[in-house]
């Protein structure tokens, strides 16, 4: 596989030295440097650890009233509760634990489908700016750094980009 991979890189690069060969300017961005370092990647960050905290704080509450029932089940046992009642709390722990099953299962979606979001609205605006920047500096080309195999380091504009892009959403 790692043959394949260098392989279709080695081809891939080809056209580059043809464009390296007659004076055009070739960069390379850095994407996830850009999404995790930018204004705009840090808020979205801080968005979703705020949204977690607040599932974090209602599992730990759903947690410990199931704990409570548990607890009440294990000690008041057969020897308190006749079968009728016994059956109606362990009903209730059950159903207890599906909805608290449930509740973690959509908090994680809930959580992966705005990291989605706010991930994607950040790229569109990455590459508005890496295509703005990119023609008004004299670049013929600009690669994704996460698919090239080498890149000079002479070559990476990410630096610029990030500032860029962070200056773009202040207007």
């Amino acid at each position: 596989m790692k043959h394949f991979i260098v392989a279709i890189s080695l081809i891939l690069a080809l056209p580059l030295s043809v464009l390296a060969a007659d004076g055009s300017k070739v960069g390379s961005v850095d994407i996830q440097k850009v999404l995790s370092q930018s204004d705009a990647g840090k808020e979205a960050k801080d968005q979703l650890m705020q949204k977690a905290s607040k599932y974090e704080a209602e599992k730990a509450a759903k947690e410990a009233e199931l704990l409570k029932l548990k607890g009440e089940l294990e000690s008041q046992g057969t020897a308190l509760l006749n079968e009728s009642a016994r059956s109606a709390k362990d009903r209730d722990y059950q159903k207890g634990m599906k909805e608290y099953q449930r509740f973690l299962k959509d908090a994680q979606d809930d959580l992966q489908l705005k990291n989605t979001e706010y991930t994607n609205k950040i790229l569109d605006e990455i590459g508005k700016v890496v295509q703005d920047f990119g023609r008004k500096s004299g670049y013929t080309v600009i690669f994704s750094r996460e698919t090239m195999v080498y890149v000079d380091p002479a070559a990476d504009v990410t630096d610029a980009v990030l500032k860029a892009f962070n200056e773009s959403r202040k207007k």
